[in-house]
């Protein structure tokens, strides 16, 4: 295996990383999986991949794992209630500024969001924030900014097979939203990294087609063969609800729902299409919760 073609990938643990490292290897691409536990990196040892154990936080830098690799795709984890001023986002966007820095990789491809551009305070925030930290890295680097992931639809298995009625903070609810499927976010990451360019680009990503949560509904009906609807869950109610769930500081998520729904997270420029239908995502969805 030679250094200059290898792709470290991190959050092979997840869907989005998993799909990264998979498309690769389909592709028979060297992959680096960038893993915090060793017993999770097994399984991808087992694929052919070259493991590094990495704590990509602030206390650590996942420099090692990031050496000899021809590109790296990064990617922030997930953090749906941080504290003001995300002070976990910017100790991890530090540490893996650092590690690039120090590792060089010949380009990078790091996963951002629809809105990032957006200048009002949300939960997304913290990715506008990676992007402003990594933009001025010397290498060539691509932000990928894929549209509301259509696997959100997760939380709404369960009230729609139990009561028929999805609460839904996308409103209103004849309103088109911009949805992508995970598997397509992947599959065009892992491309992106098999490119070649230079400098800073945006690529904006969204499903085949809007969809609108009434529309949701209808396909949950179509899959679950009974009647299912979508009830607006009334806006003035959001902070105690989320805070009943265990929220300490709601509001980053409610002007994030804010943005989508009044529009002013929407994409910068012309957006490519994925391929993977909702009905897809929400298929496998319910097969799962089944299991």
């Amino acid at each position: 295996m030679k250094n200059k073609s290898l792709y470290a990938i991190t959050g092979t643990t997840g869907k989005v990383g998993g799909r990264v490292a998979r498309t690769l290897l389909a592709a028979n691409q060297p992959v680096r999986a960038v893993v915090r536990d060793a017993n999770k990196g097994a399984a991808w040892a087992g694929r052919g991949c070259e493991v590094a154990l990495a704590e990509i936080n602030g206390a650590a830098t996942p420099t090692t794992a990031f050496k000899g690799a021809e590109g790296v795709f990064v990617l922030l984890p997930s953090n749906f209630d941080p504290e003001p001023g995300f002070p976990e986002a910017r100790a991890i966007i530090a540490a893996v500024r650092s590690a690039l820095e120090i590792a060089r990789p010949a380009k990078v491809v790091c996963l951002s969001t629809i809105g990032a551009q957006a200048t009002e305070t949300n939960l997304l925030t913290q990715l506008t924030l990676m992007e402003q930290a990594l933009v001025e890295l010397p290498m060539p680097i691509t932000f990928l900014r894929p549209a509301w992931f259509m696997e959100n639809a997760n939380w709404d298995v369960i009230p729609a097979r139990d009561d028929g009625v999805i609460p839904s903070f996308l409103q209103p609810l004849d309103k088109p939203v911009p949805m992508v499927a995970t598997a397509d976010v992947g599959r065009v990451a892992a491309e992106l990294l098999q490119e070649t360019w230079s400098g800073r680009r945006i690529v904006e990503l969204e499903g085949p087609h809007r969809v609108t949560p009434d529309e949701i509904a209808a396909i949950f009906s179509k899959i679950l063969g009974r009647p299912i609807r979508m009830e607006a869950v009334p806006h003035g109610t959001w902070v105690a609800l989320f805070k009943s769930q265990g929220m300490k500081d709601p509001m980053p998520r409610i002007r994030m729902l804010d943005g989508f729904n009044e529009g002013w997270i929407e994409f910068e420029g012309d957006s490519i299409k994925g391929e993977v239908a909702l009905e897809t995502v929400l298929r496998a969805l319910i097969e799962e919760d089944g299991k």
